[in-house]
């Protein structure tokens, strides 16, 4: 069987930075060891899987060791494929998706994912996570995610992770999120993964769906400038929607190919 297969840069205007995602079109769905298979193949953080409905696109996210439940930049990634590539003709994309329906729009350059806002709430930090970190954080709430709040940028750009003890951490399809208050924009942040193959993911549109409501009540803004320290690094807006929050940042088509399943 032949597919199409297009890698999408998302949250970034330039080619080589942002988060990269793998999007690929189907007419029906394939079995889900298959999807997985073709994930691995991939070798990005995140695929996403589509089938035009009609009304709705039903879409799926698969990283090379799961399906997840919600993928921010590889939403984004599908949005730019079919409005750029595929000429999907729509303003607004309604995506059926493991998290409900998920819409998205454009403005200007950007695309605007509308997501469920994930709060997160005080917790305490696990023995393995706090082993783990070279630099302690002074808050530690979680939601999906564990979000570790620290002083300033500079811890964040400092922070070093041990993955002997990192790894041993069990959280279903959650991650770490360390972030704190930016010098040049709101807030900064950095995600990892436990066991995961992309340890550090570039850019998480998803986390920001706990960054959001904390940093809008810490800042007291309801839109926030957010950027994502990786190696590749990252912009959003963010916007705080009570129950939902906007996540918005551009997309550059990288490649645009084929992949065969036999």
């Amino acid at each position: 069987m032949q597919l199409h297969l297009y890698q999408i840069n998302a949250f970034t205007d330039q080619l080589f930075s942002g988060n990269p995602a793998c999007v690929v079109p189907l007419s029906e769905w394939l079995p889900d060891d298959l999807l997985l298979k073709i994930a691995r193949e991939n070798a990005v953080a995140e695929t996403a899987f589509f089938v035009d409905e009609g009304y709705k696109i039903h879409l799926r996210w698969f990283t090379p060791e799961m399906e997840m439940d919600l993928c921010g930049h590889a939403t984004l990634a599908a949005a730019h494929a079919l409005k750029e590539i595929r000429k999907y003709s729509s303003k607004n994309i309604i995506f059926e998706t493991r998290s409900g329906d998920l819409n998205v729009t454009t403005e200007g350059s950007k695309y605007i994912l509308d997501l469920p806002s994930r709060n997160p709430v005080t917790t305490s930090l696990p023995e393995l996570l706090q082993e783990s970190l070279n630099i302690q954080p002074k808050e530690v709430l979680k939601a999906r995610d564990f979000v570790l709040v620290y002083e300033d940028e500079q811890a964040i750009k400092n922070i070093e992770i041990d993955r002997s003890w990192f790894d041993q951490l069990e959280l279903g399809t959650g991650g770490v999120i360390i972030t704190a208050k930016g010098t040049d924009c709101d807030f900064v942040s950095r995600f990892f993964t436990p066991k995961a193959s992309v340890f550090e993911d570039p850019v998480t549109g998803s986390a920001h769906c706990s960054l959001t409501p904390y940093w809008s009540e810490e800042l007291g803004k309801q839109e926030l400038n957010a950027r994502q320290l990786s190696e590749r690094g990252g912009s959003l807006v963010c916007r705080n929607k009570g129950t939902r929050v906007e996540i918005a940042g551009d997309a550059r088509t990288y490649s645009i190919g084929k992949l065969w399943t036999e």
